[in-house]
């Protein structure tokens, strides 16, 4: 069947690249609404779903907006850990344009679901199945690509120049156990020069060693340095799971990706949709 929360939950912090306060409220929704955002520092702003049609930017974050143009950026993480905690209905109500990026990860809302708990609704759960290979690639040779299997899994291949990084590859089924202890806790991650540069241009205001893996060359800058031995490649798959669940539904598939990100994640489910041979939906 169909979950919401059980209660309220709020979660206060500051956006990564204004640096200012953010506040979002989560609130219990009723079946068949699904993930819904709304600003309320705008008055009168109308509901935005969580789906890829209403994503408008894809650089360095998720971003959804509606027809007048009311934006939440940074959906990603908070959206990993809706759609791993099988929440399939809740309101998310934000104080500003960027979601606060809290630890640069989903470990803070992850443990505040869990504590929180979810209710069973009346209605039955429905899952997107994949029946046929969709795939989409850049003209770079990256490419992402969904295929039919019996559990929702990932394998998502990096590599970067910097040994520190390197090759990394991920390939697992996705459960909440391994969710909560390899994925959940892993840090957005850039070069220190990059940092340079968007705090040149005024952006990521709100980056520090708190939130964010930085490196620099050869070094990672943060005193405590990984917190799981792949926390670069495992935050790829963060950020892929969370623009998956903008499906509006859950996957039944295989996702590999490789050294893709936002834009190829919502490239591909554009791709899917457009076929409705692709896939099926169904109950289970």
């Amino acid at each position: 069947m169909q979950h919401t929360i059980t209660r309220q939950i709020v979660f206060e912090g500051v956006g990564l690249h204004s640096g200012a306060p953010s506040v979002i409220t989560l609130k219990p929704a009723a079946a068949d609404e699904g993930i819904i955002f709304r600003r309320v520092d705008i008055a009168g702003a109308e509901p935005v779903k969580a789906l890829y049609a209403n994503v408008v930017d894809t650089r360095n974050c998720t971003c959804l907006a509606d027809t007048s143009g009311n934006k939440i950026s940074t959906i990603e993480h908070l959206m990993a850990a809706l759609s791993v905690m099988k929440i399939d209905n809740v309101v998310a109500e934000v104080t500003a344009p960027e979601m606060p990026i809290m630890d640069g990860a989903a470990a803070t809302f992850f443990e505040a679901l869990r504590q929180a708990g979810t209710v069973k609704q009346s209605a039955p759960r429905r899952y997107l199945k994949i029946l046929k290979s969709v795939r989409f690639a850049d003209d770079k040779g990256n490419y992402v690509l969904l295929e039919p299997a019996d559990k929702f899994s990932v394998y998502f291949e990096i590599e970067f120049p910097s040994k520190i990084v390197g090759h990394q590859v991920f390939d697992a089924v996705i459960t909440p156990e391994l969710f909560a202890e390899e994925i959940a806790p892993c840090r957005t991650f850039c070069e220190k020069t990059q940092i340079d540069y968007l705090r040149s241009i005024g952006l990521i205001k709100g980056g520090s060693l708190d939130n964010a893996v930085v490196l620099d060359g050869e070094t990672i800058l943060n005193p405590t340095g990984f917190k799981v031995p792949k926390e670069c490649v495992n935050h790829k798959v963060l950020d892929a799971l969370g623009d998956m669940y903008t499906a509006g539904l859950p996957l039944i598939g295989r996702l590999t990706a490789h050294k893709t990100g936002h834009y190829h994640n919502n490239q591909l489910l554009k791709a899917l949709f457009a076929d409705k041979t692709n896939y099926e939906i169904i109950e289970e």
